[in-house]
């Protein structure tokens, strides 16, 4: 549930805020233990987002767009620009139609007097949802330029972890790919061919090997029509189940039950939980929202799920080590950092330091599952061939052995 809320700080300032919490009474309790005294309150109706107004469906922003965004708006601020002017130059300058029209729409409610960051929190799914959290953070504190720069650094991190993983699969995939294609062109037209070849032969009894092997590329190639037919039909009920949160779930959990690489998932779905949680922090949320927003922020289905309850946890007054514990997914050493954290008063630090201990933990093992996979494929492939070329050619063999 959503308010808008006016408080009043220590320094005599009035600030507009927009909160999350069950209910009002919990509200009140979150904003005294802040030292803030609550002058206002409403609740908020449910925020819609609005892909549709921008003409352009659920696409969402690419990271690497938002990234320069954000780095060159903190410029402009730095400068001393207006953020209404800064926003109009950023417009002009956009080229991702999509980002452009969300640009131009929050252009348009910051002119009406709308904060930054209920702006873009306008925009729904298509944006990140650390993004708009992390600027009201910024607007409470009057710090947006340094929120937006560790904006920038965490969608740099980001990134670059999704790069290193994506570019160590990305011989396999094409190893494997090749391979899948040669073994259905040798079984789809070159195999069959040699039924007619064994006919001219008048070889009278085929060995099992071959008869197996002929059996098999016969059947794919009588049965392809019909099995793409199935595949064209079952393809937008497939991408509609996988969308569904039923289909999400499931395909997170096989992801993270997969040999080697489950681990890989895994380590980065906690170093992206542990790495957005310090952002917010240090950008100055409230422990309970940042870990709402961080668990928001979570790619893995799975994963966001089993951490949902830690927010419950910490609201009710646990640390967050013991609500982290309590969920199963966090490993020893993001407890045992976390516990030092909130012992000194410097989670966010903690935070950092042990997402990048995950990162090099990601690096690592990706180097040795690639040392490991690529000679398994080569011999898994090329013992594959083997097998199909012995196959076609041993009946040819037993003919001229017979023959001498």
């Amino acid at each position: 549930m959503e308010f808008i809320c006016h408080v009043g700080t220590g320094e005599g300032r009035v600030l507009r805020q927009v909160r999350r919490a069950p209910d009002e009474q919990a509200l009140r309790t979150e904003l005294e233990r802040e030292g803030l005294e609550l002058i206002g309150l409403e609740r908020r109706l449910a925020t819609v987002p609005r892909p549709g107004r921008l003409g352009l469906g659920r696409r969402n922003v690419p990271l690497d767009v938002l990234t320069i965004f954000a780095q060159e708006l903190a410029a402009l601020l730095r400068a001393g620009l207006p953020l209404l002017q800064s926003i109009g130059m950023l417009v002009n300058r956009q080229r991702h139609p999509l980002f452009r029209s969300l640009l131009e729409q929050v252009q348009a409610d910051v002119r009406g007097g709308a904060e930054l960051s209920d702006a873009f929190e306008q925009a729904g799914a298509v944006l990140p949802p650390i993004f708009s959290s992390a600027l009201r953070a910024g607007e409470r504190t009057g710090e947006l330029e340094q929120v937006l720069l560790r904006l920038v650094r965490y969608f740099r991190l980001l990134l670059d972890a999704r790069r290193k993983v994506y570019t160590a699969l990305v011989y396999p995939s094409v190893l494997l790919g090749l391979s899948v294609v040669m073994l259905g062109i040798m079984s789809l037209y070159v195999v069959p061919r040699f039924r007619l070849f064994y006919a001219s032969m008048e070889i009278e009894e085929l060995p099992l090997l071959t008869r197996l092997t002929l059996g098999v590329a016969t059947t794919l190639r009588d049965q392809l029509p019909l099995a793409l037919l199935a595949l064209v039909v079952a393809a937008p009920f497939v991408a509609r189940w996988r969308r569904s949160p039923a289909g999400e779930q499931v395909l997170a959990r096989l992801r993270l039950r997969l040999p080697a690489l489950g681990l890989v998932f895994h380590r980065f779905a906690i170093s992206e939980y542990c790495r957005s949680l310090a952002t917010l922090l240090a950008g100055g949320l409230p422990l309970v929202q940042s870990l709402e927003i961080s668990t928001r922020a979570v790619g893995n289905a799975w994963v966001r799920k089993r951490l949902e309850p830690a927010i419950g946890r910490v609201r009710e007054g646990q640390t967050l080590r013991s609500a982290l514990a309590a969920s199963g997914e966090a490993p020893a050493i993001v407890l045992d950092m976390v516990e030092v954290g909130e012992t000194t008063g410097s989670l966010d630090v903690m935070l950092t330091n042990v997402s990048e201990f995950l990162d090099e933990e990601i690096e690592t093992r990706m180097q040795r599952l690639l040392a490991l996979l690529e000679p398994v494929l080569l011999v898994v492939v090329g013992g594959m061939v083997a097998l199909l070329l012995i196959s076609v050619y041993l009946p040819i063999f037993s003919a001229l052995s017979r023959i001498q």
